[in-house]
């Protein structure tokens, strides 16, 4: 048999399958197909589907798209649900040829409900069929839902028209709707895990902002006023320096020994930036850097968080570097210079960043410690961690002499402790009095020998730690390097410049 016989049985046998399903169609027909062509006024087969995919944790925002779309004026629908299972492996132009054999029929629509903001939910069709007038015009559009362990891994829209242009002009006015109108445009938000802790492209949880006022936040004044220059002054002259030709994408290192502060100065950070779209990852959620950026590229002004970064961008050790790493660098250099957006990365780790992400501009620009609280530090974390206790202390001067080289975690603690001391000696009920003495009491419990695991825990090295500015250690840099200190767990100091 040659090849111009073997194209025309194939043409042949085409024909024939067509036929076999239109005389197999039941007697009443297929119900899905009937609705379409009854609003469409013709018949369906030749008409073009115009498509589009989004991301699953986009449900949300594409069923309030189509809501926005609906609502425009000289527009009416009818929405119908769409019953079977095996729905969901078809297209829409499947669906009008074999809806009928698989047992697709018409029905109530199902809905899932979704987060639309911290503490808020809205309704979201599972599969809706909408039935829609455009000025007179009829369009027949399919939305579906995700499905976690189905053929569809991505939200779905398909659109059919008599005219292919007015299907692509409704799919592009709706993907613009979705990004306008975005539940997560000026949100804080966490990606996590899959029920059963898999990593899936979402789900997106809303985190109330918070609330934080600058002095919440113990840091030499010199450390918070470049923090704050290169978050917010950068932000605040975007305009003046695109116009210099000058980028506003920005990389902020914040890095120090555990127990600092870098968590609460991000924290506070985030509190101050109010119109900027904030996506916070962490632990295993840094997997899903490529998902975050993408969010942030499209809501910005946006802040990506990217805490305990060196988990995922340890300097490479070939043929072992993490693919997350290269993701990483991938993103950050793939921002368009005018991209108004603040790549924010905490660590305790920073002698084993790679030096590819932390020591090249425009990727991490500054870099700025989180340095051990110093006396008038601790001075003012003791009256701030106390302001909810009745405080009777005279000699604070002993505590803050006794808590030299601690964290600021330690005198949460401390405070903590106390208070614990004094409610359980006094018996009492309602606000607990502290004196001089319970501190005291507190601090020779935490600096005891034995609680060694316990100041571990709270970012305090073991006795005998190198001072950070102790140059003269054998086998660290000279003075005169250029750089930063980086801490090792368990206040084992390491000297890591980065040039």
């Amino acid at each position: 048999m040659d090849e111009a016989e073997v194209a025309r049985f194939g043409r042949e046998f085409t024909a024939f399958l067509e036929a076999v399903n239109r005389i197999a169609t039941p007697a009443e027909g297929s119900p899905v197909r009937a609705a379409i062509e009854e609003h469409l006024g013709r018949d369906a087969d030749r008409l073009p589907v115009v498509a589009d995919r989004y991301l699953p944790f986009e449900h949300v925002n594409v069923q309030v798209a189509v809501e926005h779309l609906l609502a425009q004026p000289g527009r009416s629908h009818r929405l119908v649900g769409l019953l079977g299972d095996q729905h969901g492996f078809m297209s829409l132009a499947e669906l009008l040829q074999h809806a009928h054999h698989r047992g697709v029929g018409l029905g109530a629509v199902d809905y899932v409900s979704l987060a639309d903001g911290p503490g808020s939910v809205r309704l979201c069709a599972q599969a809706g069929l909408y039935l829609l007038k455009d000025d007179g015009r009829p369009v027949a559009l399919l939305l579906r839902a995700p499905s976690e362990h189905g053929p569809r891994q991505l939200v779905s829209v398909e659109v059919l028209a008599p005219e292919r242009a007015h299907g692509e002009a409704l799919v592009a006015e709706l993907r613009e709707l979705s990004v306008r109108h975005s539940v997560f445009r000026n949100q804080v938000l966490t990606f996590s895990a899959g029920p059963f802790g898999e990593q899936t492209a979402g789900p997106i949880a809303f985190q109330p902002r918070p609330q934080l006022r600058r002095e919440d936040v113990v840091l030499p004044e010199a450390t918070f006023a470049r923090i704050e220059a290169h978050v917010f002054g950068i932000a605040e002259q975007r305009d003046r320096l695109l116009a210099s030709g000058q980028h506003v994408k920005r990389g902020l290192l914040l890095h120090g020994p555990p127990g600092t502060g870098k968590t609460l100065t991000a924290r506070y950070l985030i509190s101050q930036v109010t119109e900027h779209t904030v996506v916070v990852l962490s632990g295993t959620a840094l997997h899903h850097i490529g998902a975050a950026a993408a969010l942030a590229r499209t809501l910005q002004p946006a802040l990506v968080v990217l805490e305990d970064v060196d988990l995922v961008a340890q300097e490479r050790m070939p043929p072992y570097a993490s693919p997350l790493l290269f993701e990483l660098l991938n993103v950050m250099d793939g921002l368009d210079e005018d991209a108004d957006i603040t790549f924010l990365l905490t660590t305790n780790r920073a002698d084993v960043l790679e030096p590819a992400l932390a020591a090249r501009p425009g990727r991490v620009d500054e870099a700025v410690e989180i340095p051990l609280p110093d006396a008038e530090s601790r001075r003012r974390l003791l009256q701030l961690y106390a302001a909810g206790v009745d405080l009777h202390a005279d000699d604070i001067d002993a505590v803050v002499e006794r808590t030299e080289g601690v964290t600021a975690s330690f005198i949460k603690e401390l405070v903590r402790k106390a208070a614990l001391t004094a409610a359980q000696q006094d018996g009492g009920s309602g606000p607990v009095t502290v004196t001089d003495e319970h501190l005291g009491q507190a601090l020779d419990v935490l600096l005891d020998e034995g609680a060694g695991l316990t100041r571990a825990l709270l970012g305090i090295g073991q006795p005998g730690a190198l001072d950070p500015g102790d140059a003269a250690q054998p086998g660290l840099a000279p003075p005169n390097a250029t750089g930063w200190f980086a801490y090792a767990p368990m206040g084992r100091p390491h000297r890591r410049y980065l040039r």
